[in-house]
């Protein structure tokens, strides 16, 4: 009797260790789960950290390095699998509208009177909204049938005007998070603690000018991407996913 005593003190003793290793795992995955971030993989530790840091430098470095943040943004969700069906889709906002200023109009090279169109989109990856995009054109440098599309649908501004064979002229490229702070390599990498990786909403902004013809500028565009670039588990393919 008092051997089974023993055992029953022990396994309970046991079983309430085994509790404390999982609850921080069980906690972060309720996390997790209540807000919908982060993703498998994302917890914060050095190692996720230096990751984050590649991948959002990376991000940054192929749409700098391409005409058509469409297009790449549909490769990035297609390498990543952040849908189904890796399609970019632009959801256009009719509401906002944000006249063009002396600036704006400099840069695209027109007078006072020109009209100047004005185009605000979200681009999405299947449910993952990547971007939105606050977009000035110059009609009267397009075609009817880019304009109609422009005004009529969801079309992504990138593929409508496709045919310009444009080129991308980046005028500024922020980092909005740095996942590691100044120094970071002369330090530790800083170990799991407990908690999942917090990556803000907004992490990338970029501001381009397209152009057509070699050197006529026809679009202004300022690019806000989203932590959404992001939302993949870490290491699926080591977890076997």
């Amino acid at each position: 009797m008092k051997h089974n005593e023993n055992g029953r003190r022990d396994a309970g003793r046991y079983g309430r260790r085994a509790l404390a290793c999982l609850l921080p795992a069980v906690l972060l995955t309720a996390h997790a789960r209540a807000d919908g971030w982060p993703y498998p993989g994302w917890q914060d530790d050095g190692v996720s950290r230096v990751k984050a840091l590649a991948l959002l430098q990376t991000a940054n470095a192929t749409l700098l390095s391409q005409p058509s943040a469409t297009r790449t943004l549909q490769q990035w969700c297609a390498e990543h699998r952040l849908a189904a069906e890796p399609r970019i889709r632009a959801l256009r906002d009719t509401d906002t509208r944000k006249p063009a200023d002396a600036e704006i109009r400099r840069q695209l090279q027109v007078g006072p009177d020109e009209p100047i169109g004005y185009r605000r989109v979200k681009l999405a990856c299947g449910e993952r909204v990547l971007s939105e995009a606050d977009n000035w054109y110059v009609p009267s440098r397009l075609t009817p049938e880019m304009n109609r599309l422009l005004d009529t649908t969801d079309t992504p501004f990138g593929t409508a005007v496709r045919a310009l064979n444009f080129s991308r002229r980046t005028e500024s490229a922020r980092l909005l998070w740095s996942p590691l702070q100044p120094a970071w390599e002369m330090r530790p990498l800083a170990e799991f603690a407990g908690k999942p990786l917090e990556i803000p909403e907004q992490v990338l902004q970029h501001r381009a000018v397209l152009y057509k013809d070699g050197n006529t500028p026809f679009s202004l565009v300022v690019e806000t991407y989203s932590r959404e670039l992001f939302a993949f588990p870490l290491n699926q393919r080591e977890s076997g996913r």
